[in-house]
């Protein structure tokens, strides 16, 4: 029997080599930062800890988060979307006209989805099929589908409260299941479905082909036009269901886009570690974005910051995380530089 020998070294190695991994992988900064941020308000702020202000963090980031996870889709192709806040907004429009029309609950829910991601279908076709840059269709659709919202309603409010059926919405969205919030339990059932397709799905495996290098994965047989539609149909879903929870938490259809919630979601999706040039990321990272994000925002009201800095530390984030990705993309060249 041969022994083997085990040098005293390779424990330290093999634990070296396990850090400098972690701090290479994609989640690095996002963890670490959610770990100081909250340990920093937990001795600052003792009310952070508790379960209610836990749960409140949980849900009044649920829009940012569902849209978060239909970003993460776009940017892993190689592709933005920046008129998701105003697909919301539309959507949210669209669910307020037919609630108050008499249309039943399930059927407005619908409706609003469907406007979703018909919006989501014309900035598919027009990137897919047009072949105009992402970044020129999403910036002008941005402004058409606010103007849509506007125009719809002739740039009013829809209050929902009063409506038959508005009080389940407005359970689910603000209600609990024991001490679990109802929201919460629906944010995971997304989260598993979102994580599944991109594992699991020959959709998944086609979209990170795509942002890896699209010729690429047009040579091996990836029908790249239909997976980019299919993408930004997928976004503005998210855009259309993001509207009803909107709805049901604020009881009113504003017409009016959140500029902070389109940077609190790409910032969110960044510094998850989706990469901005596409082919790398997940919705794992971006639900630790969209917590960190949270925290942040949670631990600034409770310190008694104005919510007016809520805009810089939003963009100042975004340009950080994407200067972070470029970061750790010079520090894996290097390491695969070392091993050849």
């Amino acid at each position: 029997m041969t022994e083997t020998t085990v040098s005293p070294t390779s424990p330290k190695r093999s634990a070296g080599s396990l850090l400098s991994t972690f701090f290479q992988s994609r989640y690095a900064g996002a963890l670490i930062s959610l770990f100081l941020i909250s340990l920093f308000l937990a001795i600052y702020q003792p009310v952070f800890l508790t379960w209610p202000n836990l749960m409140n963090i949980v849900k009044s980031n649920s829009v940012a988060f569902i849209l978060a996870l239909g970003a993460t889709y776009v940017v892993i192709s190689g592709t933005v979307d920046l008129s998701f806040g105003s697909a919301t907004t539309a959507s949210a429009i669209a669910f307020g006209l037919l609630f108050v029309s008499g249309i039943p609950l399930p059927f407005a829910i619908l409706g609003a989805i469907t406007a979703g991601c018909l919006l989501g279908a014309i900035n598919g076709y027009l990137v897919a099929y047009a072949n105009i840059s992402y970044f020129v269709v999403t910036l002008g659709t941005l402004s058409v589908f606010q103007s849509v919202a506007l125009i719809a309603n002739e740039g009013g409010s829809i209050s929902v409260f009063s409506q038959p059926g508005f009080m389940a919405l407005n359970r689910f969205v603000n209600g609990n299941v024991g001490p679990i919030p109802t929201i919460l339990i629906f944010d995971a059932v997304l989260f598993f479905i979102a994580s599944a397709v991109l594992r699991y799905t020959s959709f998944g495996r086609a979209l990170y082909s795509i942002g890896s290098n699209t010729e690429a994965a047009r040579l091996n047989g990836i029908n790249v036009r239909r997976v980019l539609l299919t993408v930004f149909i997928i976004s503005s879903l998210t855009a259309g269901l993001a509207s009803v929870i909107q709805v049901g938490r604020l009881t009113v259809a504003s017409p009016e886009v959140d500029m902070n919630l389109l940077l609190t979601v790409l910032a969110a999706v960044l510094i998850g570690g989706t990469a901005m040039t596409g082919g790398e990321g997940g919705v794992l990272g971006t639900l630790i974005g969209v917590l960190f994000l949270g925290v942040v925002q949670n631990g600034l009201t409770l310190s008694g910051v104005s919510s007016f800095w809520q805009g810089t530390l939003s963009g100042g984030i975004l340009i950080f995380s994407v200067w972070l990705g470029g970061v750790r993309g010079m520090l894996r060249s290097r390491q695969q530089a070392k091993l050849k």
